[in-house]
């Protein structure tokens, strides 16, 4: 892949500017203003103004001045690559084939889990996800949602090999806990089980989480927030959580941490980079804990 091609994927690869780009599609005679996207993000206009700089100068956008306002719409040779990012623009697209998830995963579970086991995880997962969810990717949210769970329990049963399972609890699953899950699994590889879950999930990452990740080598890849579930934590053999209270379910036989973090939601990049380093410092001490065993 070239450099411009590898650039122009990681301008969008930014959560926010796919809710950007899909609020812009939408809009009526499908252009906006920042002011506008601004409210509709709950952002300040010259973060916005931020995302459309980088937006344009990939040619992602076009703007276009009306007296003092200006408008920005999708560029037209970049509908396709838009619409394969935040989904088709198609106000009757169809439910997640969950009958063809159900299938998809008896088979990967298959002498472990009876089909209807497998169903029942699919559906409650797509209840939780779907509460709330304006994401164009809940079908194969869904399917990864599910399998984490249903791996879990298979841990938790005793059907898979042992080895350490971490799970990081927040509010939002959205930063202190991603930053944390990232860290972990770039860190320990397959050596350790990682999890992350949400105490009340956010929509989205936070874009500040994905670039303070990335700066240090480390992908979000296809992490989302997620709620968190009693299998989750009970495959856990530690469980960290980070401002979340009393929410997470205690069962016997896990040891239980709770790491005191600023919340990153909000912060300039300065302090969301100085929660990341101290996240990481107790990472490190973690894993080699849980190894030395």
């Amino acid at each position: 892949m070239n450099g411009a091609a590898q650039r122009g994927l990681t301008v969008l690869a930014d959560p926010t500017r796919a809710r950007i780009l899909r609020l812009i599609r939408d809009a009526d005679g499908g252009h906006a203003l920042v002011g506008k996207l601004a409210d509709a993000l709950r952002l300040r206009q010259p973060t916005v103004s931020h995302h459309m700089k980088a937006l344009l100068s990939e040619g992602v956008v076009v703007r276009e001045r009306d007296g003092r306002r200006v408008w920005y719409s999708i560029a037209p040779d970049q509908i396709d690559r838009v619409n394969a990012l935040v989904g088709a623009d198609d106000s009757a697209s169809s439910e997640p084939d969950l009958d063809r998830i159900v299938d998809d995963l008896s088979l990967r579970f298959r002498g472990t889990f009876s089909a209807e086991t497998v169903r029942a995880s699919v559906q409650n997962s797509y209840d939780l996800l779907a509460t709330g969810s304006t994401s164009p990717l809940l079908a194969s949210r869904t399917a990864a949602f599910a399998a984490t769970r249903l791996e879990a329990l298979s841990r938790a049963q005793g059907d898979l090999p042992a080895r350490p399972e971490v799970l990081f609890v927040c509010v939002q699953n959205s930063g202190r806990s991603q930053l944390a899950a990232g860290i972990l699994r770039h860190l320990a590889g397959d050596r350790v089980g990682v999890r992350s879950a949400g105490s009340a999930p956010g929509p989205e990452l936070r874009t500040s989480v994905v670039q303070a990740l990335d700066e240090i080598g480390v992908s979000v890849g296809g992490e989302f927030p997620k709620p968190l579930t009693d299998d989750v934590v009970r495959a856990a053999d530690v469980v960290v959580t980070m401002g979340c209270g009393d929410t997470c379910p205690v069962y016997p036989g896990r040891r239980y941490l709770d790491w005191p973090l600023e919340d990153p939601v909000g912060k300039p990049m300065v302090t969301v980079r100085s929660i990341r380093d101290d996240i990481e410092g107790r990472v490190r001490a973690l894993l080699d804990e849980i190894l030395a065993y």
